[in-house]
C-alpha cells in the first residue's frame, strides 16, 4: 500500500514541472521556502528579493518567504545560508558587495563566498553612475577628470561606508583617473545623497536604482555610466568607455544561491522558477522603474552566475587590497 507521503509527492510531481522528487521519496519544495536577505527592508536588494520571491511562489507552489537578517554588510545573512541544511529550503538573494568583496574586507570571514554556496542564478542587476553636485564644474567625463586631478585636495567624494559598492567604485575611478580625494563615509548612502545635493559632498558613483531619481528632478548632473552600456532610465548618459575611458565599469547584481551540496535537481528547479520570475512582464516593469535589467538569456544559468561571481570576488579583492581599505 502506498503510504500518504509518497502519494503526496507523487501528486505534486505530476502537476508541477517544476517539482522534484528527491531520493528519500519527498517532493521538493515540501514546505515554504525562505529567501534571506542579507540588509533590512527597503533597499535595492530586498526589493527585487521580493520581485522574484512571488513570481518564484506561483512557480513552485510553495511561498517563497524573504526574511532580512541584517549585519556586517551582509556577511551576517549569508553564513546563515552558508550553514543551513542543503536542501533548497533556505536559499540566499546575495548581493555582489557581500558576495564579491567580503573575502578582501574580512580576513577572517566564517564562510567562504565561493566554495560554501551553489550559484542559482542571477536575478537582476544596475550600472554604477558617476553623479556630481550642480556647482562642480564637469559636465563630461573628460572635465570631470582633468577637474579632479588640479583639484583633488579640495574635493570630497561621498559612500555609503568604507567598503560598500559606492566606496569601491569611486576607489577604482579615482585610480584610474589617478587622484586621490576625499572619501567620505556615512551611514547608508541616503544620507550621503542628501549631502551631495546640498554641495557639501563633491561626486558619488552608486547604482543607477539609488541616484536616479535625484538625476530625474536636476538636483544632481549625471556624468557617466560605468558600465559597458548605457542605462535604459537614463539614455541620454554615456558610458565611461564611449567617454574614452575604459577600466572602471562595475555593474551591480543580486543573485541567488543555495548551500553547498543542494542536489543539482533542486538547483535546477529553483533556476528554471527565477527564470520564469524575471520573464514576468510585471517584474520586467518593476525592475526598469528601479533601473535595473533582468540578465541576457545566456547570463541565466547557474554556470553564468559561477564565471561572474569568480571574476568579480578576484577583481575586486585586488582593489581593495591594492588600495589597502580596512573596515573599521
Amino acid at each position: 500500500m502506498i503510504s500518504r507521503r509518497c502519494a503526496v509527492a507523487a501528486l505534486l510531481v505530476a502537476v508541477s514541472p517544476f517539482a522534484v522528487a528527491p531520493a528519500f521519496g519527498q517532493a521538493f519544495p515540501s514546505r515554504p521556502i525562505t529567501m534571506v536577505v542579507p540588509f533590512a527592508p527597503g533597499g535595492p536588494t530586498d526589493i527585487v528579493a521580493r520581485i522574484v520571491a512571488e513570481r518564484m511562489s506561483q512557480t513552485l507552489g510553495q511561498q517563497v518567504v524573504v526574511e532580512n537578517v541584517a549585519g556586517a554588510a551582509g556577511t551576517t545573512g549569508a553564513n546563515r545560508v552558508a550553514r543551513a541544511d542543503p536542501d533548497g529550503h533556505t536559499i540566499l538573494m546575495g548581493p555582489m558587495s557581500t558576495m564579491s568583496f567580503s573575502p578582501a574586507l574580512y580576513p577572517n570571514l566564517a564562510f567562504n563566498v565561493l566554495t560554501d554556496f551553489e550559484p542559482i542564478g542571477i536575478a537582476a542587476s544596475a550600472p554604477i553612475l558617476l553623479v556630481a553636485n550642480k556647482a562642480l564644474p564637469a559636465k563630461t567625463l573628460a572635465e570631470f577628470s582633468a577637474h579632479l586631478k588640479a583639484n583633488a585636495a579640495t574635493i570630497n567624494n561621498g559612500n555609503a561606508g568604507v567598503g560598500s559598492t559606492s566606496h569601491l567604485a569611486c576607489t577604482l575611478l579615482n585610480r584610474r583617473i589617478g587622484a586621490n580625494s576625499t572619501s567620505v563615509p556615512y551611514r547608508g548612502t541616503g544620507p550621503a545623497i542628501q549631502d551631495l545635493v546640498a554641495g557639501n559632498v563633491g561626486y558619488i558613483c552608486d547604482q543607477v536604482t539609488s541616484l536616479m531619481g535625484q538625476v530625474q528632478a536636476g538636483a544632481v548632473q549625471a556624468v557617466a555610466v560605468l558600465a559597458p552600456t548605457r542605462s535604459p532610465v537614463l539614455p541620454n548618459v554615456p558610458t565611461a568607455r564611449e567617454a574614452g575611458m575604459e577600466g572602471v565599469e562595475m555593474v551591480v547584481w543580486n543573485a541567488v544561491f543555495a548551500p553547498k551540496a543542494t542536489p543539482a535537481p533542486i538547483i535546477a528547479a529553483l533556476n528554471a522558477a527565477l527564470r520564469r520570475a524575471i520573464d514576468d512582464p510585471a517584474a520586467t516593469a518593476r525592475f526598469l522603474q528601479l533601473g535595473a535589467e533582468a540578465p541576457a538569456e545566456a547570463d541565466r544559468t547557474p554556470e553564468a552566475l559561477r564565471r561572474v561571481h569568480a571574476a568579480d570576488v578576484a577583481k575586486w579583492g585586488e582593489v581593495i587590497r591594492a588600495a589597502e581599505i580596512r573596515v573599521p
